[in-house]
């Protein structure tokens, strides 16, 4: 099909929102979209067990989108929008918005066959590595500009890639040294690569023998070896400013490790991983301990299996992702991952939930907005996951293994 896939969700909502008797056409991701009534009907239509009239009824845009967003939750859809980035008609994030339901629920299943083609355009995994896949969800999480859809082909301009960096590093791009595509000539590619790589060195990341034209030339490797380093750096910059409202130490690997540990045996659980790429953890149970560590009535255990055999693995697996998201991590994994314990996917795991058990503890602290429980930030959960700062802060940061090597 030569639509691009943004044409071709538009087209689908189309179908889907003709057949629900919606009578405006949806041209874009932003305007069209910022009242939430197509969001509505759509769902409504794809996922009547989980649509209420509620929806359409109410007259507040903004708790509209906050139905329509649960509603879309309740699909297994990654939450990339807030109901107010639906609202101020946030073209990016509403895209990947639609793009989440569609891969989800598109409702072409007894379509004729001419329709197919939107399904098979779609298809997230089949074709590619589960780590683009996740390096693409990630950065068109982010908001950027440029909907990332081939990520290896979408970064060789350098563009996007440095779009994320000013999300990640603000301020660190000189725009006026930047060309924005199309770029039809080679030497402002590799000029915006050169810069890319500039800035990644500046923020310390590992790039010897890397060089701008290595993206230009689109090689995988070295573009998911840079990607990796990058999401790192933001996870542990986000965790770093979450500490800031304590002690405002960096963050290691070491720390996130322990942190996880010291959770989990704080509530008298026996598991412990040694390592990001401990095999024990094929089988879910750690992460489902951790899960409930941080919020006890998240996990129903009579769903958890023992992890014995490769299935109860991955209904495990499957479980820890559906929790995960559900209480608002960001998880850009597959059970595949879990299973085979793949040590960067398993440290982003680690870290997010990490993350949003101490922005809870901050958010907490905020509406309490008192000097006293401003000092109770730094001695409780932030420090009060007390034993890890002590026992991680000061340890070396573990090796990340290189993809061939793992």
């Amino acid at each position: 099909m030569s639509l691009p896939p943004e044409k071709v969700l538009l087209k689908w909502m189309n179908f889907h929102l003709q057949k629900a008797g919606y009578k405006k056409q949806v041209t874009n991701f932003s305007s069209d979209l910022k009242d939430g009534e197509a969001y509505a009907r759509l769902l409504n239509t794809l996922a009547p067990e989980f649509g209420t009239a509620a929806t359409l009824e109410t007259k507040d845009p903004t708790a509209r989108a906050n139905m329509i967003i649960k509603q879309a939750e309740q699909l297994d859809c990654i939450k990339y929008v807030t109901a107010k980035d639906i609202v101020e008609g946030s073209t990016n994030l509403n895209l990947a918005f639609v793009a989440q339901i569609f891969q989800h629920r598109n409702g072409l299943t007894d379509v004729d066959n001419t329709k197919l083609p939107f399904a098979e355009m779609m298809t997230d995994d089949s074709e590619t590595s589960r780590e683009e896949r996740c390096f693409r969800m990630w950065i068109n999480s982010l908001g950027v500009e440029t909907y990332v859809n081939n990520l290896f082909e979408d970064v060789r301009t350098g563009w996007v890639l440095l779009e994320v960096l000013d999300k990640v590093a603000p301020k660190s791009v000189n725009w006026k040294q930047a060309t924005k595509p199309p770029i039809k000539l080679p030497f402002p590619k590799v000029e915006n690569c050169n810069q890319v790589i500039r800035i990644g060195k500046e923020l310390k990341l590992s790039l010897v023998n890397v060089a701008g034209n290595d993206i230009v030339q689109g090689n995988k490797k070295l573009i998911i070896a840079y990607l990796w380093q990058l999401m790192r750096f933001n996870m542990l910059q986000l965790l770093k400013n979450l500490r800031s409202h304590s002690q405002g130490k960096e963050i290691t690997d070491t720390d996130i490790l322990n942190w996880a540990n010291n959770k989990v045996k704080n509530v008298g659980r026996t598991s412990q991983m040694e390592s990001f790429k401990d095999k024990s953890l094929s089988n879910g149970i750690f992460f489902l301990e951790l899960l409930s560590a941080v919020e006890p009535r998240v996990v129903n255990w009579s769903l958890v299996t023992k992890g014995e055999t490769e299935e109860d693995q991955k209904a495990n697996a499957n479980y820890i992702i559906s929790v995960a998201r559900k209480l608002g991590c960001s998880i850009f994994l597959l059970p595949e991952d879990i299973m085979e314990v793949n040590q960067k996917m398993i440290l982003t795991l680690t870290a997010s939930i990490m993350h949003w058990s101490l922005q809870r503890k901050v958010d907490n602290c905020e509406i309490a907005a008192s000097s006293s429980v401003d000092k109770t930030v730094g001695d409780a959960d932030v420090a009060g996951d007390e034993q890890y700062t002590e026992e991680g802060s000061h340890g070396k940061e573990l090796e990340v293994v290189p993809e061939d090597e793992e």
